[in-house]
């Protein structure tokens, strides 16, 4: 090799080199710069230091965390802030349904302001501002706990209604329970009588709550679903989170004797009316017991294929569709009613319905002076009518809202607590 090609290939292997320590100085390097650079090559510190000074000192934090799944619909999407005050808070469904909710009077913390859906994804987005000014942002997206991992109860009565000295707080989970002492600690039940309220399993799905006799006329009674999270069968969650109040009204309790056709209306102790009425025949008895008035109807339809009774061609025996001032005693289909196409005669001196109590009506439930108007009017839900002397078994305590047919002692029995 000439000594020329000798010093233009050190001549490039210099040029090469140097762009490798150009490079190598991007990386970071020991921080020092070339003479002049004007600061370029200050250490990464530095620059974190700089950007730190010029970052918000608020703390956003968001519940559940982002991507959670099998979210609560009570308690989730809690937004809150540490080091200073929020500013705005969005939160959307997956279809962009604004969810409205509120932040607090000290700017500290958000919630929705309603109950959130099962099984939907949402979106929030919060800012926050440090005491300099300076804004933060956060944002998280979550799923709320789906159907098929979740169980709610259906309870009656509703919030806010006057109700009969029979009525119980009767719950049907959509679920079948296995953990029944966890669900159960989770539903309280209390009287501003005082009385103690004992609750009872019928089966996996149903749990009723009452105390050992009727409950106080004129009292309040309170019941609280506090579900929420509960685990009532593995890996299957409450979501409920509610409280419930009722009023209980006038004691009556009516006594239909099928012996002597008659019902003995009674208020408070006291009888305010005697009323003619027309039981089970002998073939078709109706049920003895105490039963509990839990639907009104002013007219409904009843078909007897419905509940049993049909003829050869598989028809019902009976089906009348304008049966006037109905009352349910039982889910399998035991009514007290009116009863306008049996002659007026019937009414006090012959049983001769399909294991329904009738009272004398008419046609179209307008009559206000008949007797099955009067009892209708001077009716409500939780009621209890005694019927007696009919020859028939005594109705079972799940049929219906009719627990008070199980003695205090059964009826503790079924506690899982």
């Amino acid at each position: 090799m000439t000594d020329g090609k000798r010093r233009r290939g050190l001549a490039a292997a210099s040029a090469l080199l140097g762009g490798v320590l150009v490079l190598s100085a991007c990386s970071g390097g020991d921080g020092a710069g070339a003479p002049g650079d004007g600061g370029k090559g200050d250490s990464q510190a530095q620059v974190d230091e700089a950007a730190a000074k010029k970052s918000s000192e608020a703390q956003i934090e968001i519940t559940p965390k982002d991507g959670s799944n099998n979210a609560s619909i009570n308690n989730s999407a809690t937004v809150t802030v540490a080091k200073g005050t929020l500013t705005e808070v969005k939160m959307t469904a997956v279809d962009g349904t604004a969810v409205a909710g509120e932040i607090s009077a000290d700017k500290k913390s958000w919630k929705p302001s309603a109950q959130l859906e099962r099984a939907t994804t949402y979106k929030v987005s919060a800012t926050a501002e440090d005491s300099e000014g300076r804004a933060a942002h956060e944002n998280a997206s979550f799923t709320t706990v789906a159907p098929d991992n979740s169980f709610i109860g259906t309870f009656t009565p509703d919030n806010g209604t006057t109700v009969g000295v029979g009525m119980p707080v009767s719950i049907k989970f959509d679920k079948s329970i296995t953990n029944k002492a966890a669900v159960q600690k989770g539903v309280t039940v209390t009287s501003s009588s005082g009385q103690e309220v004992v609750c009872h399993w019928f089966d996996a799905n149903r749990m009723d709550c009452r105390p050992d006799e009727y409950w106080q006329e004129n009292s309040t009674v309170t019941l609280k679903l506090a579900l929420d999270g509960v685990e009532g069968v593995k890996g299957v969650y409450g979501v409920q989170q509610k409280t419930v109040t009722f009023k209980i009204g006038r004691n009556q309790v009516s006594y239909v004797d099928a012996k002597t056709k008659q019902m003995k209306v009674t208020q408070d102790g006291k009888t305010v009316r005697t009323i003619p009425i027309s039981a089970g025949a002998p073939e078709t008895k109706t049920y003895e017991g105490q039963m509990v008035i839990s639907e009104k109807f002013k007219e409904t339809r009843m078909n007897g294929a419905t509940v049993g009774f049909t003829d050869a061609d598989g028809k019902g025996e009976y089906d009348i569709d304008d049966v006037p001032h109905a009352m349910r005693l039982s889910t399998s289909g035991t009514f007290i009613h009116g009863n306008y196409w049996g002659a007026k005669s019937i009414f006090g001196s012959a049983n001769t319905s399909h294991g329904c109590v009738g009272l004398s009506d008419t046609k179209g439930a307008n009559d206000p002076s008949t007797p099955g108007a009067w009892f209708y009017n001077n009716s409500i839900i939780g009621d209890v009518v005694v019927v007696q002397n009919t020859g028939d078994k005594t109705i079972a305590p799940d049929n219906g809202l009719n627990g008070w047919n199980m003695d205090w002692e059964q009826w503790k029995a079924g506690s899982a607590v």
